[in-house]
Parts: structure tokens; C-alpha cells; sequence
């Protein structure tokens, strides 16, 4: 069976990354996992995307980005604005005591391990 754009039975996660490099390691990882991979290099560019979209089930995000909103201020913003999104948050800098998360969401530090964000995507993906 083909899976092609759109198909129901692929799940698609927005990643939210403002570095290149690791944004295309992230969306190669959610690829390799099985998911649709869509990306926006901000927290505004991925509310941009989340409004036009209704089909994204997960948001994968780093916390520290650019323009004045951070992962976790997008995090509260998507659980306020749709509530059933998960998001799984990342970042180099926070430690998860310092974080506050919002329901229905999980907290990986960077440099994180692969497998652990795959199985977190197929846990949330069930």
C-alpha cells in the first residue's frame, strides 16, 4: 500500500525547529518512524501552519527559538487553542525541573536519544 500525502492512516507531526540542520534531522527521524513530517522554523510560522491544517495529531518542538515565543509559550498556546494536539517539548538548555508542561505532553533534554522520540511518537500515535 502506497503511502501517499494525506493518507488517514499516517500520522503527521509538526516540527518546530529554528536550526536547520537539526530541523532536518528531526523531520528525517519523524519520516523514518512511519509519520508525515511537516515544518515550520518558528513558534509563530508553526501556529501559522496549525491554522490552516487540521490533520496534525503532534507537535515536536524545540523550546528555545526566536521572535519572542518559545516552545513552552507555544505549548500553553496549542493546548489552550487545540486541545487534542500532543507535544513532545526538547530542548539543550532547560533541564525538565525547570520546565512547565502542559497536559498531554512530554519533555526529551537535548542531545536526546533517537529511539526515545520514536517511541514517544508511536506511544502518542496510538
Amino acid at each position: 500500500m502506497s503511502m501517499k500525502e494525506g493518507d488517514p492512516k499516517r500520522q503527521v507531526v509538526l516540527v518546530v525547529e529554528d536550526e536547520p540542520v537539526l530541523r532536518m534531522a528531526a523531520v528525517d527521524l519523524v519520516e523514518d518512524a512511519g509519520f508525515e513530517a511537516v515544518e515550520a522554523a518558528d513558534a509563530i510560522q508553526a501556529i501559522e501552519i496549525l491554522e490552516e491544517r487540521r490533520d496534525v495529531g503532534i507537535v515536536f518542538s524545540d523550546i528555545d527559538m526566536p521572535r519572542g515565543m518559545d516552545g513552552m509559550k507555544m505549548a500553553a498556546l496549542i493546548r489552550d487553542r487545540w486541545p487534542p494536539i500532543q507535544i513532545i517539548l526538547t530542548s539543550g538548555y532547560f533541564s525538565v525541573e525547570k520546565v512547565r508542561m502542559p497536559s498531554r505532553s512530554v519533555f526529551f533534554p537535548k542531545p536526546y536519544e533517537t529511539s526515545k522520540i520514536v517511541e514517544a511518537l508511536h506511544r502518542m500515535a496510538a
